[in-house]
């Protein structure tokens, strides 16, 4: 195994390049400075006992939308583009070309507020067991009244 550095995409990264089988595999790896502690990302939380409804009401969603992962469901849509724009690139034969950028969407902000718990509700109450929807009414009940604004 032989680590090193790479530079890929205007950055320099840490790689771990090792055989594997007929090939070479190259891991890319972190720098010291990169690395985190956890307890820095859970010290925040309070000690106290949970919720026993928000935790049935998580308990729930998080059953829903478990699902088998499939790999072939995600495409890497920057190699497409890529790609597409070699074989552009090839098919110029030298001419300069063009790419076409897409505008960011105009939609005025605010149009995208959703009601999280009422999605929370709607989408449980679609689930497969009843006393999960009963406890998602029970947290909107219990739910803190909004601050207002300063």
């Amino acid at each position: 195994m032989g680590i090193g550095q790479l530079a890929l995409r205007g950055k320099e990264y840490l790689v771990s390049i090792k055989p594997c089988g007929k090939g070479i595999l190259l891991e890319t790896l972190h720098y010291e400075d990169e690395l985190k502690k956890s307890d820095s990302f859970f010290s925040d939380i309070p000690a106290k006992s949970t919720d026993d409804d928000l935790l049935d009401v998580a308990t729930a969603l998080i059953e829903k939308k478990t699902e088998k992962f499939d790999p072939k469901a995600f495409k890497d849509h920057y190699q497409a583009a890529l790609r597409e724009l070699i074989q552009r690139k090839l098919k110029s034969k030298g001419r300069k070309i063009t790419t076409e950028v897409e505008e960011p969407s105009r939609s005025p902000r605010g149009d995208n507020v959703v009601d999280l718990m009422a999605a929370l509700k709607k989408s449980l109450e679609g689930g497969k067991s009843k006393p999960a929807a009963t406890a998602a009414r029970k947290a909107a009940t219990k739910a803190a009244p909004r601050k207002k604004a300063s």
